[in-house]
């Protein structure tokens, strides 16, 4: 079998309901892959549109291709996760940069091809949708970041 290293970067992106800017009033952007169908975060390839991304060039470039937004880095330590996976006859392993973002502008109705839906959720909802254990683990990790800086600043 064939292996082969990948690294991506991605964002969670967040936005406030209301005025009041903590958990409770907070939607995250997921999206539903259109090919395997699982409910994740947008992510992808570092480089493979652009030669010399940097990885938060290559999230904030995908979180506005697979979620149809516009958003800004507010901390620039990503949460890190590695996972491994099969395709065809070929071992992925896989290392992706997820940066916590903050929601700017756009629809997420304006997805790409490879996303058969994104939208906002509530906290609670979208610890429930996501479909894989690696995800629901960065998504505690980015929780946490969330909680200890200063939101009412964002």
């Amino acid at each position: 079998m064939k292996r082969v290293k990948q690294i991506s970067a991605g964002g969670v992106v967040f936005r406030h309901k209301k005025d009041q800017p903590n958990l409770k009033n907070t939607e995250w952007l997921v999206i539903q892959h259109a090919g395997h169908k699982g409910w994740t975060f947008p992510k992808g390839l570092i480089g493979d549109h652009i030669p010399n991304e940097s990885k938060q060039e290559a999230a904030l470039r995908e979180v506005e291709e697979e979620g149809g937004v516009k958003a800004e880095i507010i901390d620039p330590e990503p949460v890190k996760n590695k996972y491994s996976f099969r395709w065809k006859d070929t071992l992925i392993n896989k290392t992706v940069y997820y940066f916590l973002m903050r929601y700017i502008s756009g629809d997420p109705n304006d997805h790409d091809q490879e996303v058969s839906k994104a939208v906002f959720l509530p906290t609670e909802e979208a610890k429930k949708i996501l479909t894989y254990g690696s995800d629901k683990k960065v998504f505690e990790k980015i929780i946490q970041k969330f909680k200890s800086l200063n939101i009412s600043s964002f």
